[in-house]
């Protein structure tokens, strides 16, 4: 294929996980895993947004962050699953440049705004327990519709800003794309133009998109833990912490999992560990639901009526 004739062509989507390449006994088996990740994950996220917009029980700030998680984490699968699905079928397993650009994007707004809303959240436990005597007035309504609009707004212009770097790069193949999903590494690799400086431009915005929202989530949870260790009684330790262990350990994997992305020498050994680590990024949304609020009393509770 010439260069620069990329305008009306496909990318064939070749490399699906790390180490499987070709291995069609293998395709069955992972398109039924896949499935049930993705039919699970649209079911509990669609769930927790039902019970929580219905029981007036659920009407607090810490679950109106929930509902707005399961929102994120339902349109964060639409975007990488059903594309995923597909190629493990026979037959066409290409996609066009503009569905690929659309999915990059999409894939970009919804993670970004995820990092930026667990850090909503991780603000919220801190102030729910490190100055519960101030929180019904720190956190209202209005606190709480400025942070989950903010968290959307700086993942779509993090996000459209990327994407239109990328869009106006002249691809000039192989057309195929090492990856199982449209993401940024493989994208550039089949740019024929200078990605030196969109490849700084990305290590530079990773710092807003990710590293900035990460740092200050553990802060808080720094601040969160010390003030759990000060309570006197074992039971009310045991309380609090059960509130946001569960919570801090998604952030670690979900926002360092991409920090390590973004942030390893992009080399050819260390590729498939990268699509690696963007799968576990599959299964976020599907445990998500479970340790956020199927394992909350308040919701079995609601969920119960």
């Amino acid at each position: 294929m010439e260069r620069g004739e990329w305008d009306n062509q496909t990318l064939l989507m070749e490399s699906l996980l790390p180490g499987l390449g070709d291995a069609h006994e293998l395709q069955t088996p992972l398109f039924v895993l896949c499935l049930t990740i993705y039919t699970v994950t649209m079911v509990g996220n669609m769930l927790i947004i039902v019970l929580v917009v219905t029981d007036p029980h659920l009407h607090t700030p810490m679950y109106f962050f929930l509902v707005n998680l399961s929102s994120l984490e339902t349109c964060y699968s639409y975007s990488i699953l059903p594309r995923l699905l597909v190629s493990f079928l026979p037959g066409d397993r290409t996609i066009s440049v503009q569905g690929c650009m659309a999915q990059f994007f999409f894939f970009g707004t919804f993670a970004t705004s995820e990092c930026y809303l667990l850090a909503a959240m991780s603000y919220d436990r801190y102030l729910a327990i490190c100055k519960p005597l101030h929180y019904s007035g720190l956190m209202n309504w209005k606190v709480c519709l400025q942070l989950v609009t903010g968290s959307w707004v700086v993942g779509l212009l993090i996000s459209t800003g990327i994407t239109s770097f990328i869009a106006h790069q002249r691809f000039c193949g192989p057309n195929a794309i090492d990856h199982f999903f449209c993401e940024e590494a493989p994208l550039l690799e089949l740019s024929c133009s200078d990605t030196g400086m969109i490849r700084i431009l990305i290590i530079i915005l990773s710092f807003p998109d990710v590293v900035f929202p990460f740092l200050f989530t553990l802060a808080s949870y720094v601040c969160i833990i010390a003030a759990i260790l000060r309570i006197p009684s074992s039971i009310g330790r045991h309380k609090a912490f059960s509130t946001c262990s569960s919570q801090l350990t998604m952030v670690i994997v979900f926002c360092g999992t991409l920090i390590i992305v973004y942030m390893l020498p992009r080399t050819v050994p260390l590729r498939q560990l990268n699509k690696l680590f963007f799968f576990h990024t599959v299964l976020t949304p599907l445990i998500n639901p479970l340790i956020y609020s199927l394992r909350n009393r308040e919701v079995k509770g609601a969920l119960e009526r």
